[in-house]
């Protein structure tokens, strides 16, 4: 069972469209790992994510579940230590002590550094991170997080996955009466992300 964000090795350039960009090409025959992301697909793949040296490069594509050699969670690289002083990991180790109760781990740019010492960050990088929220996160609580959060070194993107999707904490914190879900049949407007979209 793969989750979106997870690091997934084993693709190879034989698994990407006929059509990929030479970038993916090269990221993928290089041995670089794939991000899982939200989409449905055929039983026996999985969506992820190719991602190339450049912001503008991310091409969508679908790995064979068999390919699958390595997985890497978001919350096993919380733990990580860089070797680099950027603000994104400074910030990071700040907030290890905020989220040390919670389910937390490290996406994005960040996540994918840390997973493969491949130089992903730069100074201006956001922090994205996902929190897991099995249970509802009440407002007033969702507030208090982000406050925590805005006082960081550098901007942080936490996305709060549900049971049934991902919102972004600092939408849920700002009290608009719908939200945006991102889910697998993709992006919702709902009133309370901790309930399937009908």
């Amino acid at each position: 069972m793969v989750n979106a964000h997870d690091l997934l090795w084993g693709m190879t350039p034989a698994h990407l469209p006929a059509d990929a960009p030479a970038w993916a090409v090269e990221a993928i025959g290089a041995g670089h790992p794939v991000v899982v992301r939200r989409a449905i697909t055929q039983p026996g793949l999985v969506a992820v994510g190719v991602r190339g040296r450049l912001r503008e490069q991310r091409l969508a594509a679908e790995m064979p579940v068999k390919a699958v050699q390595w997985r890497v969670i978001p919350e096993a690289l919380r733990g990580v230590v860089s070797p680099r002083n950027l603000p994104a990991l400074r910030a990071l180790a700040a907030l290890q002590t905020v989220l040390a109760n919670e389910s937390w781990g490290v996406t994005g740019s960040a996540g994918f550094e840390l997973a493969t010492g491949i130089e992903a960050l730069h100074a201006q990088s956001d922090l994205d991170l996902i929190l897991r929220t099995p249970e509802p996160l009440a407002r007033g609580d969702a507030e208090d997080l982000l406050a925590i959060l805005d006082t960081a070194e550098c901007a942080v993107d936490l996305q709060l996955q549900t049971p049934f999707g991902a919102v972004a904490l600092r939408e849920w914190a700002s009290g608009s009466r719908r939200v945006l879900l991102k889910t697998v049949s993709g992006a919702h407007l709902v009133l309370n992300p901790w309930q399937a979209v009908a």
